[in-house]
Protein backbone atom coordinates (compact mmCIF):
# COMPACT_ATOMS: atom_id res chain seq x y z
CA UNK A 1 0.00 0.00 0.00
CA UNK A 2 1.66 3.56 -0.82
CA UNK A 3 2.19 6.04 1.66
CA UNK A 4 0.82 9.42 1.70
CA UNK A 5 2.97 12.43 1.87
CA UNK A 6 1.05 13.98 4.10
CA UNK A 7 1.97 11.42 6.54
CA UNK A 8 5.63 11.21 5.65
CA UNK A 9 5.02 15.45 6.82
CA UNK A 10 4.59 14.35 10.54
CA UNK A 11 7.18 12.23 10.99
CA UNK A 12 10.23 13.71 13.27
CA UNK A 13 12.83 12.61 11.40
CA UNK A 14 11.78 13.30 7.79
CA UNK A 15 9.40 16.77 8.66
CA UNK A 16 11.88 19.64 7.74
CA UNK A 17 12.46 17.93 4.34
CA UNK A 18 11.56 19.93 1.03
CA UNK A 19 8.00 18.85 -0.26
CA UNK A 20 9.44 17.52 -3.83
CA UNK A 21 12.26 15.28 -1.72
CA UNK A 22 9.06 14.06 0.79
CA UNK A 23 7.30 13.48 -2.65
CA UNK A 24 9.90 11.48 -3.95
CA UNK A 25 10.57 9.34 -0.56
CA UNK A 26 6.49 8.90 -0.46
CA UNK A 27 6.94 7.15 -3.58
CA UNK A 28 9.14 4.62 -2.84
CA UNK A 29 7.76 3.64 0.48
CA UNK A 30 5.01 1.26 1.30
CA UNK A 31 2.38 0.72 4.34
CA UNK A 32 1.10 -2.01 6.18
CA UNK A 33 -0.99 -2.33 8.64
CA UNK A 34 -0.94 -4.80 11.82
CA UNK A 35 -2.82 -6.60 14.30
CA UNK A 36 -2.15 -6.55 18.24
CA UNK A 37 0.26 -9.02 19.07
CA UNK A 38 1.24 -9.18 15.37
CA UNK A 39 5.25 -9.45 14.67
CA UNK A 40 6.47 -6.28 12.46
CA UNK A 41 9.73 -8.46 11.89
CA UNK A 42 11.67 -11.14 13.96
CA UNK A 43 15.10 -11.28 15.18
CA UNK A 44 17.68 -12.62 12.85
CA UNK A 45 15.59 -11.57 10.04
CA UNK A 46 17.76 -9.30 7.02
CA UNK A 47 16.58 -5.75 7.68
CA UNK A 48 15.61 -3.79 4.66
CA UNK A 49 13.97 -1.10 5.59
CA UNK A 50 13.50 2.18 7.78
CA UNK A 51 10.71 1.71 9.52
CA UNK A 52 8.00 4.83 10.92
CA UNK A 53 5.37 4.12 13.03
CA UNK A 54 2.26 5.66 11.41
CA UNK A 55 -0.48 4.30 14.07
CA UNK A 56 -0.64 2.65 16.90
CA UNK A 57 2.65 1.28 19.40
CA UNK A 58 5.06 -1.26 19.12
CA UNK A 59 7.28 -2.75 21.59
CA UNK A 60 10.92 -4.09 20.89
CA UNK A 61 11.12 -7.41 23.17
CA UNK A 62 13.87 -10.42 22.99
CA UNK A 63 13.70 -13.54 24.82
CA UNK A 64 15.92 -14.51 28.02
CA UNK A 65 17.78 -18.05 27.92
CA UNK A 66 14.66 -19.77 29.29
CA UNK A 67 12.29 -18.71 27.05
CA UNK A 68 10.81 -15.77 28.72
CA UNK A 69 9.34 -12.49 26.58
CA UNK A 70 11.23 -9.50 27.99
CA UNK A 71 10.45 -5.63 26.44
CA UNK A 72 13.26 -3.50 25.94
CA UNK A 73 11.76 -0.76 24.68
CA UNK A 74 8.29 0.98 23.42
CA UNK A 75 7.66 2.56 20.17
CA UNK A 76 5.38 5.56 19.26
CA UNK A 77 3.32 7.15 16.79
CA UNK A 78 5.78 9.22 14.53
CA UNK A 79 8.88 7.53 15.72
CA UNK A 80 11.62 5.13 13.61
CA UNK A 81 13.04 2.32 14.37
CA UNK A 82 15.05 -0.92 12.55
CA UNK A 83 18.39 1.86 12.29
CA UNK A 84 20.44 -0.23 13.25
CA UNK A 85 20.01 -2.73 10.24
CA UNK A 86 19.88 0.58 7.73
CA UNK A 87 23.86 1.61 9.41
CA UNK A 88 25.24 -1.84 9.14
CA UNK A 89 23.56 -3.92 7.03
CA UNK A 90 23.07 -6.45 10.01
CA UNK A 91 19.93 -8.84 10.41
CA UNK A 92 17.24 -7.47 12.98
CA UNK A 93 18.67 -7.17 16.89
CA UNK A 94 15.37 -7.75 18.62
CA UNK A 95 11.29 -8.70 17.82
CA UNK A 96 9.27 -5.83 17.10
CA UNK A 97 5.83 -6.70 18.30
CA UNK A 98 2.39 -4.30 18.04
CA UNK A 99 1.18 -4.05 21.72
CA UNK A 100 -2.06 -1.65 19.82
CA UNK A 101 -3.35 -2.12 16.38
CA UNK A 102 -0.78 -0.45 14.32
CA UNK A 103 0.24 0.99 10.92
CA UNK A 104 3.94 0.98 9.60
CA UNK A 105 5.05 2.57 6.92
CA UNK A 106 8.47 0.93 4.79
CA UNK A 107 11.69 3.20 3.46
CA UNK A 108 13.67 0.50 1.38
CA UNK A 109 17.09 0.11 3.24
CA UNK A 110 19.36 1.85 0.72
CA UNK A 111 17.15 4.92 -0.29
CA UNK A 112 17.24 5.54 3.89
CA UNK A 113 20.82 5.07 4.18
CA UNK A 114 21.41 7.56 1.18
CA UNK A 115 19.34 10.06 2.39
CA UNK A 116 20.75 9.98 6.06
CA UNK A 117 24.54 9.98 4.84
CA UNK A 118 24.01 13.07 2.61
CA UNK A 119 22.16 15.76 5.18
CA UNK A 120 24.38 15.31 8.53
CA UNK A 121 21.46 16.64 10.45
CA UNK A 122 19.59 13.71 9.74
CA UNK A 123 22.58 11.53 10.31
CA UNK A 124 23.41 13.16 13.79
CA UNK A 125 19.69 12.59 14.59
CA UNK A 126 19.87 8.79 13.88
CA UNK A 127 23.37 8.68 15.68
CA UNK A 128 22.10 10.60 18.68
CA UNK A 129 18.46 8.25 18.74
CA UNK A 130 21.05 4.83 18.24
CA UNK A 131 22.93 6.31 21.52
CA UNK A 132 19.66 7.13 23.33
CA UNK A 133 18.41 3.46 22.50
CA UNK A 134 21.95 1.78 23.35
CA UNK A 135 21.72 3.57 26.85
CA UNK A 136 17.47 2.35 27.70
CA UNK A 137 18.59 -1.14 26.71
CA UNK A 138 21.42 -1.51 28.94
CA UNK A 139 19.73 0.23 31.86
CA UNK A 140 17.10 -2.20 31.07
CA UNK A 141 19.02 -5.40 31.51
CA UNK A 142 20.91 -3.90 34.96
CA UNK A 143 16.85 -3.61 35.96
CA UNK A 144 16.72 -7.50 35.48
CA UNK A 145 19.01 -8.22 37.18
CA UNK A 146 17.29 -6.92 40.92
CA UNK A 147 16.08 -9.48 42.73
CA UNK A 148 12.49 -8.32 44.03
CA UNK A 149 9.98 -7.76 41.16
CA UNK A 150 8.41 -5.28 43.59
CA UNK A 151 11.98 -3.24 43.50
CA UNK A 152 11.58 -3.58 39.89
CA UNK A 153 8.62 -2.03 39.28
CA UNK A 154 9.64 0.51 41.25
CA UNK A 155 12.61 0.87 38.58
CA UNK A 156 10.94 0.71 35.76
CA UNK A 157 8.23 3.25 36.35
CA UNK A 158 11.09 5.45 37.77
CA UNK A 159 12.70 5.00 34.12
CA UNK A 160 9.56 5.24 32.37
CA UNK A 161 9.16 8.94 34.37
CA UNK A 162 12.88 9.99 33.80
CA UNK A 163 11.50 12.72 30.63
CA UNK A 164 8.78 14.37 33.32
CA UNK A 165 6.46 13.03 36.18
CA UNK A 166 3.71 12.07 33.21
CA UNK A 167 3.98 8.17 32.15
CA UNK A 168 1.43 8.81 28.77
CA UNK A 169 0.26 6.73 27.01
CA UNK A 170 1.07 4.24 30.24
CA UNK A 171 2.15 0.49 29.39
CA UNK A 172 -0.63 -2.10 30.58
CA UNK A 173 0.65 -3.96 33.16
CA UNK A 174 0.92 -7.10 30.99
CA UNK A 175 3.53 -4.59 29.08
CA UNK A 176 5.42 -3.91 32.75
CA UNK A 177 5.39 -7.42 33.43
CA UNK A 178 6.77 -8.17 30.10
CA UNK A 179 9.46 -5.83 30.28
CA UNK A 180 10.41 -6.61 34.04
CA UNK A 181 10.30 -10.88 33.85
CA UNK A 182 7.37 -10.57 36.09
CA UNK A 183 3.80 -11.37 36.36
CA UNK A 184 0.59 -9.39 35.74
CA UNK A 185 -0.84 -10.38 39.00
CA UNK A 186 2.31 -9.03 40.53
CA UNK A 187 2.26 -6.15 38.44
CA UNK A 188 -1.24 -4.96 39.25
CA UNK A 189 -0.95 -5.68 43.53
CA UNK A 190 2.52 -3.25 43.13
CA UNK A 191 0.48 -0.91 41.52
CA UNK A 192 -2.70 -1.07 43.82
CA UNK A 193 0.18 -0.09 46.77
CA UNK A 194 1.78 2.35 45.19
CA UNK A 195 -1.74 4.35 44.68
CA UNK A 196 -3.05 3.61 48.28
CA UNK A 197 0.76 5.30 49.43
CA UNK A 198 0.01 8.20 47.14
CA UNK A 199 3.32 7.58 45.40
CA UNK A 200 1.27 7.88 41.80
CA UNK A 201 -2.26 8.00 40.78
CA UNK A 202 -3.25 7.09 36.78
CA UNK A 203 -6.07 9.15 34.84
CA UNK A 204 -7.75 7.53 31.99
CA UNK A 205 -3.99 6.34 29.90
CA UNK A 206 -2.10 8.38 31.72
CA UNK A 207 0.14 7.92 34.90
CA UNK A 208 1.03 10.37 37.30
CA UNK A 209 4.34 9.98 39.64
CA UNK A 210 3.92 12.09 42.80
CA UNK A 211 6.96 10.54 44.51
CA UNK A 212 9.80 10.06 42.24
CA UNK A 213 12.05 10.12 45.10
CA UNK A 214 10.58 6.85 46.48
CA UNK A 215 10.94 4.77 43.36
CA UNK A 216 14.42 5.96 42.45
CA UNK A 217 15.61 5.11 46.47
CA UNK A 218 13.17 1.76 46.34
CA UNK A 219 14.91 0.98 42.56
CA UNK A 220 18.26 1.96 44.36
CA UNK A 221 18.10 -0.34 47.41
CA UNK A 222 17.84 2.60 49.87
CA UNK A 223 13.97 2.10 50.62
CA UNK A 224 12.63 -1.50 51.23
CA UNK A 225 10.23 -2.36 48.47
CA UNK A 226 6.61 -2.57 48.80
CA UNK A 227 4.98 -5.77 49.94
CA UNK A 228 1.92 -6.49 47.64
CA UNK A 229 0.58 -9.31 49.90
Amino acid sequence: MPVAVSALAHLSLLSDLPAAELARLAGLASERSYARREVVFDKGEKGQHLCFLLEGRLQAVDFTVDGREVGLYFVDVGDYFGELSVIDGEPQAEYMIAVAKARVAFLPRHEARTLILSRPELAEQVLMRVARRLRAISAQRTLLALPNPAQRICAQLAQLAAGGPLIAPVPTHQEIAIMINTSRETVTRVFQVLQNRGIMRREGNQLHIDDLAYLDSVAGGQTEPPKAG
